[in-house]
């Protein structure tokens, strides 16, 4: 059994986030992470994008998605290490770069690129439209709700399954040092396994540190207020 389950979308910029933080901590505690799937776009299925989101949302989800299929595929015939090495292979290409690099709508460059990168075949850059592969993404996303409840998005975090607790987050947007990273985690983790704990929130949040939207390493970005954890314009 892993230490952590982390459930990730490779669009999400949050979620890319907290999983470098992660990996700090799980290189400094010897930890087991296992990667698992939640789809932005199988979340908001029932959602119509034109009147809740800002524009070009649902192509973001979109893009995400069909990214899962080849981590689905990945994990059934590589194994699990192979997703933990493609993940951030997806999401660096996504976020560590300058703006507008990045194209949602052209998804084959980049994710051959990062298969390549990761030695993997490169026909699996074929999978991006298998939809046979959703059902399986649907239902690791329902696994993850159910042990948070329907009101959460990427990531989310289960810790030492499968009786520790789970929750949506932590949302950073800064990138902690590595001095930083395990006393943070310690608070977390303290916090979530508190029987009687239910809810840390606000809405505010600022741009995370990532090139990909305009904000440098040592920059901090501006604030926007995220209706309680989404970008939905409305309930």
């Amino acid at each position: 059994m892993p230490d952590v389950r982390f459930w990730f979308d490779p669009v999400c910029p949050f979620a890319w986030m907290t999983s470098q933080w992660i990996r700090t901590v799980q290189a400094q505690r010897d930890y087991d992470v296992e990667w698992r799937f939640i789809s932005l776009r199988l979340l908001n299925a029932h959602v119509d994008y034109d009147t809740h989101f800002p524009p070009d949302y649902e192509v973001g989800h979109t893009a995400g998605l069909r990214m899962l299929r080849v981590c689905a595929v990945v994990r059934d015939e590589h194994g699990p290490e192979a997703v933990e090495r493609l993940y951030p292979a997806l999401s660096s290409r996504i976020f560590d770069v300058a703006p507008g690099s990045y194209d949602a709508t052209d998804l084959a460059p980049l994710v051959s690129s990062a298969l390549a990168s990761c030695d993997l075949p490169g026909d699996l850059v074929g999978r991006l439209d298998d939809e046979t592969r959703d059902e399986q993404i649907r239902a690791e996303t329902d696994e993850a709700l159910a042990l948070t409840g329907k009101d959460v998005g990427t990531p989310i975090l289960h810790i030492a399954p499968p009786e520790g607790a789970a929750f949506f987050g932590p949302v950073i947007s800064r990138l902690p040092s590595d001095e930083d990273a395990g006393r943070l985690w310690d608070h977390v983790v303290g916090l979530a396994t508190f029987p009687g704990f239910a809810e840390l929130k606000r809405s505010l949040r600022e741009l995370p540190q990532l090139r990909a939207l305009g904000v440098e390493d040592d920059a901090v970005g501006v604030q926007e207020d995220w209706h309680g954890g989404s970008r939905r314009q409305k309930k």
